[in-house]
């Protein structure tokens, strides 16, 4: 079946991979890897994920119901902030119940079961994340109780979280520890769990995996408790691509701009947000001596939705392909209709290399957004 464009189109043996390796983690430290939905929640993949993890974290209704609907667990919550209409359906589908403040585990404790597990969300002040915009390490940020403000563990508190990494490495969870321990290690006898959060991204290729099973092993065996990791891109990291097609190229001020179908500000966000410049699976993001500069731009009319050059072998024309590299995680959940641009078709290229096409989007995914 040919690949209709615009489409993410995730590779069902690269997911594998990395899936195996999440699982050699955490067999091997003895701890629980579940999958971060903010980061990847193509549920269509859930099948192959839960052959290998058992659980998901939620952070919001809507992620708790998925989990309990797709993945058939209740899942591990935690909101920023939890409201009065949502609370009880959120707890009764939850396993743990993490606060992000004593405000709210006041407002609310009384309503989690008892067979929930409790916990809280605390800042341990470090991180190696230097965008601001995904670090929620400062002194000051509104995620995690802060040292300071957490003079005793309230009844009922089983576990501590904190997430205050992103795409980082072992030796960064390492650092994080130490300000944990000197922060708030005298509660670790009190507590059942510490939940490490996401960014702990283990199936890139220079990861120093047996650090990180060393590092694990050591904190559960020296403080005799569970340990939970919640990584999102590390299960879609390097699974699949974005498909897009060239529409136009356009020429202003002797620059050319390859128009493709797709969008930055619509499909790949994190592209102007961050930013960062995603790889071309046929073409270059570094200049290339020779080679035809173009930068390119989506279809919505947010004047900003483009990249700076990028370089092509040969010419661009309209009904080139253009594949935007490592788009799975972190794009799908956070895509947008802005504009009413065409949202990409979502598929999977099975293990025998056959393409399956799982959703196309249309005029009433768009039209039921609004109202």
């Amino acid at each position: 079946m040919k690949i209709p464009s615009p489409c993410f189109v995730l590779d069902e043996n690269k997911l594998i991979r990395n899936l195996k390796l999440i699982d050699q983690v955490q067999k091997s430290a003895e701890i629980e890897i579940i999958l971060a939905f903010k980061g990847f929640s193509m549920w269509s993949a859930f099948p192959q994920i839960k052959q290998y993890v058992n659980g998901a974290t939620a952070s919001s209704l809507n992620e708790v119901k998925l989990c309990n609907e797709e993945m058939g667990v209740k899942s591990h919550t935690y909101c920023v902030a939890y409201s009065s209409d949502e609370f009880e359906e959120i707890a009764s589908n939850s396993s743990h119940i993490t606060f992000n403040s004593l405000n709210q585990y006041h407002e609310f404790i009384d309503l989690v079961p008892d067979s929930v597990s409790v916990g809280l969300r605390v800042n341990p002040e470090w991180s190696d994340v230097e965008t601001d915009l995904y670090n929620p390490s400062s002194p000051i940020s509104r995620l995690g109780i802060s040292e300071k403000n957490l003079t005793k563990l309230p009844a009922r508190i089983e576990g501590l979280h904190f997430h205050v990494l992103c795409e980082s490495n072992s030796y960064a969870l390492e650092n994080v520890l130490a300000s944990f321990e000197k922060k708030f290690g005298h509660f670790l006898p009190h507590v059942k769990w510490i939940n490490m959060g996401g960014g702990h991204l283990m199936t890139r290729k220079d990861y120093d995996v047996d650090h990180l099973i060393n590092l694990l092993t050591d904190f559960r065996k020296k403080h005799s408790v569970d340990v939970i990791l919640e990584p999102g891109s590390a299960f879609a990291w390097q699974t699949g691509d974005l498909h897009t097609t060239v529409l136009d190229v356009v020429e202003n001020g002797g620059k050319k701009t390859a128009i493709f179908d797709g969008s930055f500000t619509c499909h790949m966000p994190d592209c102007l947000e961050m930013p960062y410049r995603p790889q071309l699976a046929n073409g270059s993001e570094e200049k290339t001596e020779g080679w035809y500069p173009y930068r390119l731009g989506g279809v919505s009319c947010l004047a900003g939705d483009f990249l700076e050059n990028y370089w092509f072998e040969i010419p661009l024309k309209a009904g080139d392909s253009i594949i935007f590299k490592d788009m799975i995680h972190y794009t799908m959940v956070k895509t947008s209709t802005f504009n009413g641009v065409k949202h990409p078709s979502i598929g999977i290229v099975r293990k025998n290399g056959e393409f399956e096409l799982i959703r196309e989007f249309g005029y009433h995914d768009f039209k039921n957004r609004l109202s």
